[in-house]
């Protein structure tokens, strides 16, 4: 298997392309068949994120030289690189669609792996109205802010908001209030990955939102629209013996 790798430019992953280089031989993206990426989580989102960018997606294996790893493999192992990528277990991972409209009309649409947010800019609360499949569902929410994550991504902001694990291949996304003020015990819902899911800003002079999907920020939008792009999907390779589906569930019983 010809393998391509990216690596951060923090010291323990230049390190560590250093030593697989000595035994490894890599090949340019263009003619991979799959790409080794060194660093923490954030640069895996930034690597998969350029790969959708330019059209040419390959099946990505991370090896954790960052901080939580939850998307990557331990570094150290018996077995070479391309050993454990040929072994490794894929799983399928469908990015979500972000589709926002600005107060002065100008469109946006930007792809998110793990969530799409959306973000008070003021000390002023934010007020939206939710709608599920072009369906009202809250007329006003007022809250800090609103999340909207994917299965892989429902273990990062997402949680640290109080909201819902999703196993992967659940086929469901988690909609969570980010200090929600009305509907006052309003906790979030959970829904089948096939809703399109919209926002609307109220009052946007007086309370301006942003919305961020992954990393791509827009400010003071007026409308968001969101949707699983499944003609965009992913794939990230793990270790069989420690996979991501494995990860989220044993997040489930952290005590």
């Amino acid at each position: 298997m010809r393998l391509a790798v990216r690596a951060s430019r923090e010291l323990p992953a230049q390190d560590a392309l250093a030593e697989l280089s000595a035994t490894q031989e890599w090949a340019p993206l263009e003619e991979a068949e799959a790409l080794v990426v060194l660093g923490g989580d954030g640069f895996m989102l930034h690597v998969l994120h350029q790969m959708l960018d330019c059209g040419r997606v390959l099946p990505a294996f991370g090896v954790n030289h960052g901080t939580v790893g939850f998307l990557m493999n331990k570094a150290r192992s018996s077995r070479t690189i391309a050993e454990r990528v040929a072994k490794a277990k894929r799983i399928a991972v469908a990015p979500l669609r972000m589709e926002a409209r600005t107060n002065g009309g100008r469109e946006y649409s930007y792809f998110a792996i793990n969530e799409v947010s959306l973000l008070r800019e003021t000390r002023e609360t934010a007020k939206l109205e939710v709608l599920v499949n072009n369906k009202r569902r809250i007329a006003e929410l007022v809250c800090d802010g609103v999340i909207v994550a994917t299965p892989a991504g429902s273990t990062a902001y997402n949680l640290s908001a109080n909201g819902p694990i999703l196993p992967l291949g659940s086929n469901l996304l988690a909609l969570t209030p980010l200090s929600p003020f009305r509907p006052r015990r309003w906790r979030g819902a959970i829904l089948p990955d096939k809703s399109h899911v919209s926002f609307r800003v109220l009052e946007p002079e007086k309370r301006p939102v942003a919305v961020v999907a992954d990393q791509k920020e827009v400010r003071d939008i007026s409308e968001v629209r969101i949707s699983i792009a499944r003609e965009q999907q992913l794939t990230l390779l793990f270790d069989r013996n420690s996979s991501l589906e494995e990860r989220i569930f044993a997040e489930q019983f952290q005590v």
